[in-house]
């Protein structure tokens, strides 16, 4: 993954804030939208497609594009600099490949455990019942 390749494919649009903010808010563009074209990229292998396909699974338009929005400063520069970091953290996190569970079967000592204490249960409640007359 290269990071300088990969910031130089990202599209910005900018857009009006929302929320409270006075008169400010109305006149300036401070929220940023960034668009990412995962099908086309050039900084990312195949594989790391793959890997990103799968995990921004549910991020990803049916196009293939990750669009990331941040309108937490006033500053469009600041909105800028806060969604690249974003970006750049999801790809990371999304290029961890997981560790692959080894399954494992119970010990005999805990598989002994267990029938013990299924037995002292047993015998616990049989003691709650009333006594026969034989």
């Amino acid at each position: 993954m290269e990071k300088a390749i990969l910031v130089k494919e990202l599209t910005f649009k900018t857009a009006r804030s929302s929320g409270a903010g006075g008169q400010h808010v109305n006149k300036v563009s401070s929220k940023v939208v960034l668009s990412f074209d995962l099908e086309n990229s050039v900084g990312l292998n195949i594989s790391e497609k793959r890997l990103l396909k799968k995990a921004l699974a549910s991020r990803l338009t049916n196009g293939g594009i990750l669009n990331l929005s941040c309108e937490e400063s006033k500053s469009q520069h600041q909105n800028k600099d806060i969604v690249i970091k974003r970006f750049l953290r999801i790809l990371k996190k999304g290029l961890i490949i997981p560790k692959r569970r080894i399954a494992t079967k119970p010990t005999k000592a805990s598989k002994r455990r267990n029938l013990d204490e299924k037995k002292h249960r047993g015998q616990i409640k049989s003691l709650r019942n009333k006594p026969r007359l034989e």
